[in-house]
């Protein structure tokens, strides 16, 4: 699906099907680097269960026009514009990672837009490494090699994915190389900078469930914990054996922990 966002094309994954106008509407953000098709796993399902799923390229991701956004406060203005543009008055927004960031700061700054909240792979801050920003900024490929090898728990770099012929480290690894150039830089930038999240935390009033991983390096599931003592009600699934890539890696547990929370 194709809509105009600033003057810009805007692409989202619908999950091959069409919904119907009063379905509840559920927005999914991917992380720096990524695009919609990291929710591959999950936005079929949430479509088919009579929901309308909408998994967005953010500006300069995947298939949407127009320069990377440098902030998170850009990112999460620009999420509501592009459900204005999509006709959508509410929705759950589901955020992973850059992406749980985004949708948090825009539950906190349009608290009207969101019915229900989930933050995949959120700490209170996510500082980046001199390292990784500083080949980020080069366009190297040691980026988003580094980005894998910390961004995946073990089970996930020892293969053995439940899905048959999917590597984890290699799909991860093709999917950042691809993004286009400077984009990387620009939202390790952005997530390196952000320091809302608490204070944007203390301001959201709708349901809100937080997914972790146990074994996330980038953002350690107890470096969450402010977040969720913040949100008054919050819900907490902390995933075993699963990295920061969790969308990919534990699918099944994403699956059991998201589906009972959307509408």
């Amino acid at each position: 699906m194709d809509v105009v966002v600033d003057g810009k094309r805007a692409h989202a994954a619908i999950g091959s099907r069409e919904a119907n106008s009063d379905d509840p509407v559920v927005v999914l953000v991917h992380g720096n680097g990524l695009d919609r098709t990291i929710w591959q796993l999950q936005t079929r399902h949430i479509a088919n269960r009579a929901r309308r799923a909408l998994a967005v390229d953010l500006p300069g991701h995947g298939q949407s026009e127009g320069q990377a956004l440098v902030t998170i406060e850009e990112m999460a203005d620009w999420v509501i514009r592009f459900m204005d543009a999509s006709g959508v008055g509410t929705a759950t927004l589901v955020g992973h990672s850059m992406g749980a960031f985004v949708t948090l700061e825009a539950a906190a700054r349009h608290p009207d837009r969101v019915d229900k909240l989930c933050l995949m792979g959120i700490a209170e801050t996510m500082p980046v490494h001199p390292e990784l920003l500083a080949a980020a900024e080069r366009n190297e490929l040691l980026a988003p090699e580094l980005i894998v090898f910390w961004g995946l728990g073990q089970k996930a770099q020892t293969g053995g994915h439940p899905a048959p012929g999917l590597w984890v480290h290699g799909a991860s690894k093709i999917l950042l190389a691809n993004a286009r150039s400077g984009v990387l830089y620009i939202g390790l930038s952005a997530c390196n900078a952000y320091q809302g999240a608490a204070a944007a935390a203390a301001l959201v009033k709708c349901p809100t469930l937080l997914v972790l991983g146990r074994d996330d390096k980038m953002a350690p599931a107890k470096k969450a914990g402010p977040l969720a003592h913040a949100i008054a009600g919050s819900e907490t699934v902390v995933i075993d054996q699963c990295g920061h890539m969790m969308l990919i890696e534990r699918p099944n547990q994403v699956h059991r922990a998201l589906m009972p929370f959307l509408p």
